[in-house]
C-alpha cells in the first residue's frame, strides 16, 4: 500500500510484515530445494559418496554436499540464501519489536541470538566443507546451538494471546532438538565406526532440521498477522498524512524527525533540553544493571564455594592413599563442621551483617589461593581453614533467606560441574590444579575478588541486593516450626547427594557403563553425553523457579516426589547402560528440584545452629561410609560396610524422607516466599546459558576424524601397564597430563591404566581418562565403576573396540580386583587384551583365585592373540599357589621378558604376535610405579606366529639391527642425575631391550 503527496511522488510504502515472514520462508525453501534438485540431477553419485562409502551403501546426499560441492547448485544455493537475509534480519528486528518487555531481559536474548545466528548461517553457506571443513563445522555447530536460544526464547517470549504460534512453535521446536538425538547417534556411526550406509540416514536427519528450522521461523507470520503489524517505509509527513487506521501496528523507518503538534507539551518538543532529560547517566545506568551484576556475582561467589568444599577431601586423601590406611589427616573432614562456631551469639549476629559476610568469604578464598604452596601438607591446612570459613556464611545464607539461595546454590553447583566438563573434569581453581595441569587459579582468584567487591558495595542494607519486586519478607512465622533433627538429617544428606553425585557430570554414567557391544558402547561416553546429565540438572531447576515464583513449593515437598526419587535411585543402582543412566538422569531432576523442599526444611527449625551443625555431621559420616564400602580393607570396621553401597543410598534417602509432607507428620511446609520476576529471569537465563556452554564443550570435543594408531600400516602395535594411584602425583597434585606426555612420546597404541576408578567425592569425582582420550583421540574402556567397590582400572585403545566384558575377579577376603576383557580390531586381525589390578600381598588365597579367572579368560581367547596388561602381586618364576606360574601356563601365554627378575607389580604377557621390544620407564614423580611398554608386530592377516620356541622368542638384537620405526624415543635415555625427559628415563636395563624376528615369520 502505499500514498502520493500533492506533487503525485510517492510519500511512503505501507508493507505488511507478515509478508516479510513469508517471503523469508519462500526464499529459504526454494534455495534449498532447488540446490536438492539440481544436484540429484546432474550429480547424484557424487554428492551421496562420502569418505566411508558411495551408491549404491550411500544413496541419499547431506545438506553440506549438496549446496557446497558442485556448479551450478552451489552457485543457485547461494544467490538465494542472499536474498534471503534481508528478510530474515527483518524477521528478527520485528519479533524483537513486538515481544520486547521491562519486565524480562529474554527477548533482547532471542534477538541477539537470531542476529548471531543469521551471521553464522552465512559462515556455513558461503565457507563450504571443501573450501575449509573446520571452519565450516564451527559456524554450522555454532547455528544449531543458537537455536536452542532462538526457539525455547521465542517460545517463552511469545505473547500470551498468540497462543496458536506458541504451541506451533513448541511442537516444531520439539521435533528439531529430538531429531538431534538421532542426527547425533548415526554422525557418529558415520565418522568414527566408518559404517556404510549410516550417512544417509544421517543426511535425512540434517534435511529435517533444515526443514523445521525454517518451518518455525514461518510461524512469525501468523504472529505478525494476529498482532496486526505493518511496516512504513517513507517521510513521517507523508506518514502524518496516511489514511491507515488508526489500531493498526506501525513500525517507521525514515530519515525525517516526527512534527511536533502545537497541543503538545513543551517538554516533548523542547529541541534544547540537557542530554539528563533523554539519556541516563552512566551511574543510573549502572543502577539499572546492579540487580543483574549482583546476581552475577551471587552465583561466582557460590561456585567458588562449591569448589572450596569439593576439594578438601581430594586434599585430605593424598596422606591416606600414600599410607593406605588412617593416616590422621581425615580429621580435616571435620573442619566442615564450623558452624558450631555460630553458637556464639555475638559471632552469629556478625556473619549476618555485610562486613562479617564479607569477611568470612574473603577468608575462605585462601582455599583458591592454597594451589601457590607446594607441600601438600600445607595446602591442607589452608584448605581446611578456608572450608570451615566457607561454610558458616553459606550455612547462614541458607537458613536466613531459603528461596533465593535454592536458586543461587543450585546454579554455583551448575557452574562448578560445567567447569569441570569444559576442564577435562578438573575444576579449574582448584587448589591440587595449577597451570601445568590445567588450572586457572590466577583468574578464577581475581573474578572471585571482583565478585566480593561487587558484594561488599551492594546499596542494599542487607547482605544482597533485593532484586525488582522481589517479596522481602522472610519465612512467616504462621508456619510451624520443624524440630531441629527433622531440619538437619535431610539437609546433610542432601548436601551429600549434591557432592557425590552431581558435582560432575560424567559421574552418573560411570555408574551405568558396561563396555563395548559389536563395535559399539553399550551406554553413554562421558566426554560425549556428560551434557546430558547437565540437561537434567537444568529440568529440575526449572522446576524449581517455577514453583517458587508461582508459590508452588508444596508440589516438590509431596511424597509422590519423594517417591519419583526413590524410584529413579533404585533404578540408577539396579541398571546399567542407558536404562541406569536414564535412573541417574531421573535423580538428578529430583535431586535439584528438591532443593527449595531442603532448605525452606532446615530454616523452618529456628535453630540454626543445631541444625547446621548436625547437617554437616552427618554429611561427615555419609561420606565416609561411601569411601568405607571400597576402602575396607584399610580402614577399622570395614567389613561392615564392604560393598554395601545399598546401604549408603539407602541411609541417604531415609535421611532425605524427612523433608517431604507426610500426611501423618501433618502439613509442614506448605508455601515458600516467592522470587522476583527479575530473578526468574536472570535464573532462567542463567540456566540455559550453562546448558548451552554444556552442549558446545561436547561438540568440541566431539571426534572430527576417525582414531588411528601411531603407525598405521606396519602391522606394529605397543602396548603399556602403568598403576597412576588415581591421578595424584607425588607433590599431590593432579597427573592427566603428567600421564598423557608419556603417553604420547613412547606412541602407546594400547594402554592399561590401574587406579582409575576417581568418580568418588575423596577423588573429587574426576576422570583420568578426560585429557587423554580428548587430545590425543583414544578408544576408552573404563572398569567397573563406582558401585562395584573397586579402585578401577581403564583401557585405551586406538584400534576399534569389537567387544569389552568387565569382571570382578574373585577376592573372598581383600580388595575387589577389576579385570577389563577387550578383543581389538588390531589391522582387521581380532586381538584380546586383558588389564587387570590383582590383590595385595596380604591375601594370598585372593590372589591364586584371581590369578586362575584371569587364566581362563586368556585360555579360553586360544587361539586369539593375546595381550595381558596388569598388577599382579608375585615374583618371577614363582610357583604355585603364586599368580606366576598360574597365569604362564594355565592361560598359554608367554612372560615379555622371562629374564627379567626385578620385577614385583606390573607384568605383560602375550601370545599369538612377534614382540619386538621391552622397555621399562621410571615414573618420575608422577605415581609410585614404572611404566611398562613393549612392542609387537602381528602375523600377516590370517597366519599366525610359526615359531613359538624360546630360542625364537629371544633373538636378542640391538636397535641398530631393526628398522627406525621399531625403535623407542631417543631422548629418554639417561639417568636421575642428567638426561630423560621431565625426570623420566629408561631404567633396570637402562635401555629399551630389541629381538629380531625369526626367519620364518610372515609378517
Amino acid at each position: 500500500m502505499s500514498s502520493k503527496d500533492k506533487d503525485g511522488h510517492v510519500g511512503h510504502l505501507v508493507l505488511k510484515a507478515s509478508t516479510i515472514a513469508r517471503a523469508h520462508t519462500i526464499l529459504a525453501y526454494a534455495a534449498f530445494a532447488s540446490a536438492l534438485a539440481l544436484g540429484l540431477l546432474l550429480h547424484y553419485k557424487k554428492i551421496v559418496k562420502n569418505g566411508v562409502a558411495g551408491y549404491p551403501e550411500e544413496w541419499f546426499p547431506s545438506v553440506s554436499a549438496t549446496i557446497g560441492d558442485w556448479y551450478p547448485e552451489r552457485n543457485v544455493f547461494q544467490i538465494l540464501i542472499a536474498l534471503t537475509s534481508g528478510p530474515r534480519l527483518a524477521l528478527v528486528s520485528l519479533l524483537y519489536y513486538l515481544q520486547r518487555s521491562q519486565e524480562t531481559s529474554l527477548p533482547g536474548i532471542v534477538f541477539t541470538s537470531g542476529i548471531v545466528r543469521t551471521l553464522s548461517c552465512g559462515g556455513w553457506v558461503y565457507i563450504t566443507s571443501s573450501d575449509d571443513h573446520d571452519i565450516h563445522d564451527v559456524f554450522m555447530i555454532t547455528y544449531i546451538v543458537l537455536n536452542l536460544p532462538w526457539m525455547i526464547g521465542g517460545i517463552y517470549a511469545t505473547s500470551h494471546k498468540c497462543t496458536s504460534v506458541r504451541k506451533k512453535r513448541s511442537i516444531i521446536a520439539s521435533g528439531f532438538f529430538l531429531s538431534i538425538v538421532p542426527l547425533v547417534y548415526f554422525f557418529i556411526q558415520h565418522k568414527v565406526y566408518r559404517v556404510p550406509g549410516a550417512y544417509t540416514h544421517y543426511s535425512f536427519f540434517e534435511w529435517g532440521l533444515i526443514f523445521l528450522d525454517v518451518l518455525y521461523d514461518a510461524c512469525a507470520e501468523e504472529e505478525f498477522r494476529l498482532n496486526d503489524l505493518h511496516v512504513a517505509i517513507g517521510t513521517s509527513k507523508a506518514l502524518n498524512g496516511s489514511v491507515a487506521p488508526t489500531q493498526v501496528k506501525y513500525i517507521h523507518i525514515g530519515s525525517s524527525p516526527p512534527r511536533q503538534s502545537r497541543s503538545e507539551s513543551p517538554k516533548l518538543k523542547s529541541t534544547t533540553a540537557p542530554a539528563q532529560n533523554w539519556s541516563l547517566t552512566l551511574t543510573n545506568l549502572l543502577s539499572s544493571y546492579r540487580p543483574y551484576i549482583s546476581f552475577t556475582s551471587d552465583i561466582y561467589l557460590s561456585y567458588i564455594f562449591w569448589s572450596i568444599f569439593t576439594s578438601l577431601i581430594p586434599t585430605l586423601f593424598y596422606f591416606s592413599v600414600w599410607e593406605l590406611a588412617i593416616a590422621g589427616s581425615e580429621l580435616a573432614l571435620f573442619s566442615t563442621l564450623s558452624p558450631i562456631w555460630l553458637s556464639i551469639p555475638p559471632m552469629l549476629s556478625w556473619v549476618r551483617t555485610r562486613g562479617g559476610q564479607t569477611t568470612m568469604q574473603l577468608l575462605s578464598f585462601a582455599g583458591v589461593a592454597a594451589y601457590t604452596l607446594q607441600s601438600p601438607l600445607h595446602r591442607l591446612f589452608l584448605v581446611a581453614f578456608a572450608t570451615s570459613a566457607a561454610m558458616i556464611p553459606q550455612v547462614v545464607n541458607w537458613i536466613d533467606d531459603p528461596s533465593y539461595q535454592s536458586i543461587v546454590t543450585a546454579l554455583g553447583l551448575m557452574l562448578s560441574s560445567l567447569s569441570k566438563h569444559i576442564n577435562h573434569s578438573n575444576n579449574p581453581i582448584w587448589p591440587f590444579i595449577d597451570e601445568r595441569s590445567g588450572g586457572h587459579n590466577k583468574e578464577g582468584l581475581v573474578l572471585g575478588l571482583l565478585a566480593l567487591c561487587e558484594f561488599f558495595t551492594r546499596p542494599d542494607e542487607r547482605a544482597r541486593t533485593p532484586l525488582p519486586d522481589e517479596d522481602k519478607d522472610g519465612p512467616t512465622d504462621s508456619e510451624p516450626a520443624t524440630h531441629w533433627l527433622v531440619g538437619a538429617l535431610p539437609l546433610g544428606s542432601f548436601i551429600f547427594i549434591l557432592h557425590s553425585l552431581l558435582s560432575d557430570p560424567s559421574t552418573l554414567i560411570a555408574w551405568s557403563w558396561t563396555g563395548y557391544e559389536d563395535r559399539r558402547p553399550r551406554g553413554p561416553l562421558p566426554h560425549l553425553h556428560g551434557s546430558l546429565t547437565h540437561l537434567c540438572q537444568s529440568i529440575g531447576l526449572l522446576l524449581v523457579i517455577y514453583a517458587l515464583r508461582s508459590s508452588k513449593t508444596h508440589l516438590l515437598a509431596s511424597p509422590l516426589w519423594f517417591a519419583f526419587g526413590c524410584a529413579s535411585t533404585y533404578a540408577m543402582y539396579t541398571f546399567r547402560n542407558w536404562p541406569g543412566y536414564f535412573g541417574g538422569l531421573a535423580l538428578a531432576v529430583f535431586t535439584m528440584g528438591s532443593f527449595p523442599t531442603i532448605l525452606h526444611n532446615a530454616s523452618s527449625t529456628r535453630a540454626i545452629v543445631k541444625t547446621t551443625f548436625t547437617a554437616m555431621l552427618v554429611y561427615c559420616l555419609l561420606a565416609l561410609a561411601s569411601v568405607w564400602t571400597v576402602a575396607y580393607a584399610f580402614v577399622p570396621g570395614g567389613v561392615y560396610l564392604r560393598e554395601r553401597t545399598d546401604l549408603v543410598l539407602v541411609a541417604q534417602m531415609a535421611c532425605l524422607a524427612l523433608a517431604f509432607n507426610w500426611p501423618a507428620l501433618g502439613p509442614r511446609l506448605t508455601s515458600a516466599n516467592t522470587i522476583s520476576s527479575t530473578v526468574v529471569s536472570c535464573a532462567r537465563n542463567t540456566v540455559t546459558l550453562f546448558f548451552i556452554l554444556g552442549v558446545l564443550a561436547s561438540l568440541y570435543r566431539f571426534p572430527t576424524a576417525p582414531i588411528q594408531p601411531f603407525r598405521p600400516g606396519q602391522r606394529m602395535l605397543r602396548a603399556g601397564i602403568w598403576t597412576i594411584h588415581f591421578g595424584i602425583d607425588n607433590e599431590g597434585r593432579d597427573s592427566q597430563r603428567r600421564v598423557m606426555n608419556l603417553i604420547r612420546d613412547m606412541e602407546l597404541d594400547v594402554v592399561g591404566l590401574l587406579e582409575t576408578d576417581l568418580h568418588r567425592i575423596v577423588y573429587g569425582n574426576r576422570d583420568l581418562t578426560r585429557v587423554i582420550i580428548e587430545e590425543m583421540g583414544y578408544y576408552v574402556d573404563l572398569g567397573p565403576g563406582p558401585n562395584s567397590h573397586t579402585w578401577g582400572a581403564v583401557l585405551l585403545s586406538k584400534f576399534p573396540i569389537i567387544n569389552s566384558t568387565h569382571h570382578l575377579l574373585p577376592s573372598p577376603h581383600g580388595e575387589l580386583a577389576p579385570a577389563i576383557e577387550a578383543v581389538l580390531d588390531v589391522y582387521g586381525t581380532a586381538v584380546t587384551v586383558v588389564v587387570s589390578h590383582n590383590g595385595q600381598e596380604e591375601d594370598p588365597l585372593d590372589r591364586e583365585l584371581q590369578s586362575k579367572e584371569l587364566a581362563r579368560i586368556m585360555s579360553e581367547a586360544y587361539p586369539r592373540p593375546v595381550i595381558f596388561l596388569g598388577y599382579v602381586v608375585t615374583r618371577p618364576h614363582a610357583l604355585r599357589p603364586n599368580p606366576y606360574q598360574i597365569l604362564i601356563e594355565d592361560g598359554n601365554v608367554h612372560d615379555v621378558d622371562q629374564d627379567d627378575d626385578d620385577r614385583w607389580c606390573e607384568y605383560i604377557l602375550y601370545r599369538g604376535l612377534y614382540r619386538t621390544s621391552y622397555a621399562r620407564i621410571s615414573r618420575s614423580s608422577v605415581t609410585d610405579t614404572e611404566l611398562q611398554v613393549a612392542q609387537f608386530v602381528l602375523p600377516r592377516h590370517g597366519r599366525g606366529v610359526t615359531n613359538e620356541t624360546e630360542a625364537a622368542r629371544y633373538l636378542r638384537s640391538r636397535k641398530e639391527e631393526l628398522p627406525p620405526e621399531h625403535w623407542f624415543p631417543m631422548a629418554y635415555y639417561g639417568n636421575q642425575r642428567w638426561g630423560g625427559v621431565n625426570g623420566h628415563f629408561y631404567h633396570v636395563f637402562n635401555t629399551p631391550l630389541y629381538y629380531a624376528l625369526p626367519d620364518d615369520a610372515e609378517i
